[in-house]
């Protein structure tokens, strides 16, 4: 129980402390006048929020809504965060990612347009192959992360976050002008679809009963066009963001509720919301951009640097390429790093100290691990404190805690490879 109240406060990475204050929460502990004052605060701020197609289904079925990145999302359900998170990993649950930007890049020169902006090989990647890459800047920072799926249907498939967005669509839009002035083939849709995350380790049986091919044949980071529950055109792709074996599925706004409803009658699934989505990712090592990666940080840094094709290596034509490269062999002064320690939660700027008590870093993302009872987290340290078996400490409520450098992933992944 003791736990259970632990990650409760923390929230995951922050995640719960900003519910918390987004004034769509801040009702109770307040006088009478005081809560008709928030409570009408509070339903001005829901309005003015964006709402995903499944935000009606949402709050019929108990999910409690926040704000994060500008739109109005579940953190949790009835079910506590702890319970959500360990049914995630011993069965599986449904988030809803509709707020992601989903985008077609279209054209005969769509690979040669996409590698302008991101580090990855996109070219080398097989039909409905797709990869985990990153929109990186001139001065070698990250503006985003994503996911590119080069499809058999004559267009790559485009998965950003939902935070940077805008940036995102407007930086591909510059691109396009320039591309197009010089005579080059390439278009921009940006999609108006449902995007829902089937995740764990039963999956694929909940899966299965409801389409004809065979799923087994769906590898890690590969997708493909189905009928699902006699919904047609969903596009389903082997990947996530908790560590599990699982898909995320872009489907009509207009038969999102359907194939929810349809997914929810098999006992094995459940909803989940972004309090257990946060605290999965975080036990699988998984960056979340404005919290361990941004416009500050290079690949490199964010030991990332496997997300760089080999080839684009050589030829050094993507943003930045003139500063990430060199990183590769110099290396860089800090670097991004697990972290795991007893006692008193670690939460987002918590300072990383060396034994000495010197400053050597900081806290990107903690919370309590429901699967290993300690905290876990991430963060940057000087380059000299990097390799996992490191004794530091982190410094909480202005006292130091031991803590170790530690290997991520927390829990091992279990992403299907056939």
């Amino acid at each position: 129980m003791m736990w259970a109240q632990l990650l409760v406060r923390v929230g995951g990475s922050g995640l719960g402390l900003r519910a918390s204050r987004d004034g769509l929460l801040r009702v109770s502990g307040a006088g009478c006048a005081g809560k008709r004052q928030q409570q009408r605060q509070a339903s001005s701020a829901e309005a003015a929020l964006q709402k995903t197609p499944l935000f009606d289904f949402h709050r019929k079925h108990g999910g409690k809504m926040v704000e994060f990145a500008g739109w109005s999302m579940p953190v949790q359900y009835k079910d506590s965060h702890i319970a959500s998170h360990m049914h995630t990993r011993e069965h599986c649950s449904i988030f809803d990612v509709s707020h992601m930007l989903q985008t077609k890049v279209h054209g005969k020169d769509r690979v040669k347009f996409m590698e302008s902006l991101v580090v990855a090989d996109i070219a080398e990647l097989k039909d409905n192959q797709g990869t985990l890459s990153l929109f990186t800047n001139e001065k070698g920072g990250i503006i985003d992360d994503l996911i590119v799926t080069k499809t058999d249907q004559g267009y790559l498939y485009v998965v950003s976050n939902a935070g940077c967005a805008d940036k995102d669509s407007a930086n591909m839009k510059a691109r396009l002008a320039e591309f197009k002035a010089a005579g080059l083939d390439a278009d921009l849709e940006f999609l108006d679809e449902a995007l829902i995350a089937l995740q764990g380790p039963s999956m694929s049986q909940v899966l299965q009963g409801g389409m004809k091919g065979d799923l087994s044949k769906l590898t890690f980071m590969t997708s493909t066009l189905a009928t699902l529950f006699g919904i047609p055109d969903c596009r389903i792709t082997r990947c996530g963001y908790t560590g599990e074996d699982g898909v995320e599925i872009s489907v009509r706004r207009s038969r999102v509720v359907e194939l929810t409803e349809k997914l929810l009658e098999n006992s094995e699934v459940k909803l989940a919301g972004l309090g257990a989505r946060d605290s999965l990712r975080l036990e699988a090592g998984l960056c979340l951009y404005g919290n361990d990666i941004d416009e500050t940080t290079t690949p490199v840094e964010a030991t990332l640097v496997w997300t760089i094709g080999k080839r684009r290596r050589q030829t050094k034509d993507f943003p930045g390429a003139d500063i990430i490269i060199p990183q590769i062999k110099a290396k860089t002064a800090r670097k991004r790093v697990g972290l795991v320690s007893t006692g008193p939660p670690v939460r987002q700027h918590t300072p990383i100290l060396s034994p000495d008590g010197k400053v050597i870093g900081e806290v990107t993302s903690g919370c309590p691990s429901p699967c290993l009872k300690k905290n876990v987290a991430m963060g940057y340290v000087d380059a000299a404190f990097a390799k996992n078996g490191t004794a530091v400490h982190v410094e909480v409520r202005k006292k130091a805690v031991p803590a170790t450098i530690s290997k991520m992933p927390f829990v091992p992944t279990n992403y299907y490879s056939g």
